[in-house]
């Protein structure tokens, strides 16, 4: 038996007692917290946790001293594409000159670039790269991750990327959910052609990825300029014929029918919704489906936040991620996720971090095991430096204050 104490913790938040996947509405302000407390761990697992008050004798575990500092819960980062090839500066250099998103994929930029760059690229050096990210991303406090393909857009490519992400999952100490996106982009050799690419999608990528166990879900970018409504159905009914849950990137440069598709389809998410009118509200009221919000990417391309206050009210529980791109969202840190939240979309803390743990994870599939500080699920936490209150976790964004980080009740250091 393998077990951790952890003594001396100013304070435990996001403690979850009540066995709920997800926060709703007016329940994501409210949250548990307990100060001065311990914590114990068996066998990566949270066992128990208390007042310091009643400090327990475990003499089988080793000890460590938070010495005051924070204990959370580590992050669900539901949507990320952090498997690629180099980097999109130009691009970079072409939005400060005024072209959009937009203009810049017309002009062969954005997807198709990093479709062209991985297809040049070995399955090693992708994994090479990618397993840099995930340590970033590691240190700075997410222990649960979904990757997904989409800048292959060729069979092989995808599968490629894929093969990447199994890779990652069996050797990272993180959580790992896989996605197929093959539908992020019309490949290039198919342009003018995008039956023919759909075609391509429904029935040869996604039997072989099928067939290699690479996917736990399918994504579709349905947006304007990408993939319509009915190609965005049927890609998510083959999908779903093969075992992979739906989940759908909605609404993120128009009101594209997206969100309507994905909750027909039973999408356990639906990401970006930049543009979300009253009737995407509704529909996503009486659904399962978790509303997923990215506003790294709005803060990267200056477009429109998604409106937050508005799902919170109708009742919705919302999800945050961190976008982890090349194009639209380089950086995974989703702390800075949290405080765009708050400063961006009005999120309070309580709300931001309960949608970048809990609600990310159930946005995975995974809030039984991960997202919360409860008795039975995993020991994925980091201890913070000691803070004057929880609220200044998000206040003081760019401030180094996570301290210690623990996957599993194992604790992993910087290189």
């Amino acid at each position: 038996m393998d077990q951790l104490l952890v003594k001396n913790i100013g304070t435990i938040v996001g403690i979850e007692r009540q066995g709920r996947l997800r926060l709703k509405g007016a329940e994501m302000d409210r949250m548990e917290r307990l100060d001065n407390a311990w914590l114990l761990v068996t066998d990566g697992r949270i066992e128990s946790f208390g007042s310091m008050d009643d400090f327990p004798c475990v003499p089988s575990a080793k000890t460590v001293d938070a010495r005051g500092g924070m204990l959370f819960p580590s992050f669900c980062d539901s949507h990320t594409h952090l498997v690629y090839a180099g980097s999109r500066e130009q691009e970079f250099l072409d939005k400060i000159h005024g072209l959009s998103y937009e203009e810049i994929a017309r002009r062969g930029g954005g997807i198709l670039n990093s479709a062209d760059r991985l297809h040049e690229t070995s399955e090693d050096e992708l994994y090479r790269q990618a397993m840099e990210r995930i340590n970033e991303i590691m240190m700075m406090g997410t222990g649960a991750v979904e990757i997904k393909s989409g800048y292959g857009l060729s069979t092989e490519d995808e599968l490629k990327m894929l093969r990447v992400i199994r890779r990652i999952k069996e050797t990272s100490p993180l959580e790992v959910r896989s996605t197929f996106l093959g539908a992020h982009a019309v490949a290039r050799k198919y342009k003018g052609r995008q039956k023919e690419y759909v075609d391509l999608i429904c029935e040869e990528m996604i039997p072989r990825v099928a067939a290699e166990k690479l996917a736990d879900f399918v994504d579709v970018f349905c947006d304007e300029g990408f993939f319509t409504v009915e190609e965005t159905a049927r890609i998510m009914e083959v999908g779903a014929k093969y075992g992979m849950i739906p989940k759908i990137h909605a609404n993120e440069l128009a009101v594209s029918g997206g969100v309507q598709v994905g909750v027909a389809h039973h999408a356990l998410s639906v990401d970006h919704l930049e543009r979300m009118g009253e009737e995407e509200i509704r529909v996503l009221t009486e659904s399962e489906t978790m509303p997923t919000m990215l506003p790294g990417a709005a803060f990267f391309l200056g477009m429109s936040y998604p409106p937050a206050r508005d799902m919170i009210a109708a009742g919705l529980s919302v999800a945050l991620a961190s976008d982890y791109n090349p194009g639209s969202s380089p950086s995974g840190n989703m702390r800075m996720v949290m405080a765009l939240a708050s400063f961006r979309m009005k999120m309070t803390p309580t709300e931001a971090l309960h949608a970048a743990t809990l609600n990310g994870a159930y946005a995975m599939g995974l809030s039984k095991d991960f997202g919360s500080i409860s008795e039975g699920k995993v020991a994925n936490f980091f201890i913070t430096k000691p803070m004057r209150s929880f609220e200044f976790f998000s206040y003081a964004y760019q401030t180094p204050l996570v301290k210690r980080i623990f996957l599993r009740g194992k604790e992993y250091k910087k290189a």
